[in-house]
């Protein structure tokens, strides 16, 4: 009879441990990272990055937070961050570190900050200076990421050491919009009302990028990760996106209109650099497949 009690008891012990165990997994399930809750829609865009891991995964920055789109088809609102994330960039490697600024939802500027947990969660950095900054156009370094460009109050501001401390560059420059060399640390560009300017000096010094499309807006540009001589540029004198294959020298308009909309925004995929996507002045999300050649409307 004793014996029955032991063998009941030792079987009440391993149910109540297994609820346990099941208790914790589910516990930690529903408060694990990433969260996301499927949404209908985004408006008021800043920024998009496809994931550096998977080519299926695009994040898009707005005024009211961080989305994610899967799979061309999927929409999700990251977190319960409803902050405005201007100046969005990624980080060149690590898939779930994102760069911003911008304004908190309560009011004020964010000053300079990130994300290492996919956008589920934001830190400041910095204030930055003459801050707290609200960076429109902002840039971290594709070749390092220690390096950052901030542009806020007229001026450009630069970080060697991600984002903790900044200075002020000598060169003047008003940027729509910045990005960097994938290899050379040392190179920035700026996209602007007279064309694309570039430094070799981060900052110090600009010259006209490409002589084809100076003398008029451009609201973005990109170089390809894995080929630095191919570019993409939303431009004035192009009447509308075109690609260049040969470091700028000549340029060759793209045959899609998009909608008549502007691109304000352009990601390669770091693991698939034929895949690109665009952002427009209006929330579309259009993609191509072949490194800008043609595209297609996703959302």
């Amino acid at each position: 009879m004793q014996k029955n009690y032991f063998i009941i008891g030792g079987v009440i012990t391993l149910l109540l441990i297994g609820l346990f165990i099941f208790s914790s997994r589910t516990n930690r399930q529903n408060s694990s990272p990433n969260p996301l809750t499927p949404a209908a829609s985004f408006n008021h865009s800043h920024g998009i990055a496809v994931d550096k891991a998977d080519a299926s995964k695009v994040y898009i920055a707005t005024h009211e937070g961080l989305f994610l789109l899967k799979n061309d088809r999927d929409l999700f609102r990251i977190g319960k961050v409803r902050d405005d994330l201007m100046g969005f960039s990624p980080h060149p490697t690590d898939a779930d570190t994102f760069f911003s600024s911008g304004h908190p939802a309560r009011g004020g500027n964010l000053g300079f900050q990130k994300t290492t947990d996919g956008g589920v969660s934001w830190e400041r950095v910095s204030a930055g200076l003459g801050g707290p900054v609200d960076f429109h156009a902002m840039a971290v370094s594709a070749a390092n990421p220690s390096m950052v460009y901030g542009f806020f109050g007229g001026t450009l501001q630069r970080s060697a050491d991600e984002g903790k401390s900044w200075e002020y560059t000598k060169g003047t420059i008003a940027p729509f919009s910045l990005s960097t060399h994938p290899q050379k640390t040392e190179i920035v560009y700026a996209a602007t009302e007279n064309g694309v300017m570039v430094s070799t000096d981060r900052g110090d010094t600009w010259s006209s990028f490409s002589p084809e499309i100076e003398g008029g807006q451009v609201s973005v540009f990109a170089l390809s990760p894995d080929e630095p001589r191919y570019a993409l540029a939303f431009a004035e004198k192009l009447g509308g996106l075109g690609k260049s294959t040969d470091t700028g020298a000549q340029w060759q308009k793209v045959a899609e209109d998009f909608g008549g909309e502007t691109i304000l925004y352009i990601s390669f995929s770091k693991t698939e650099p034929s895949i690109v996507y665009a952002l427009t002045d209006r929330n579309s999300v259009y993609k191509s497949s072949s490194r800008g050649d043609t595209w297609a409307q996703v959302r």
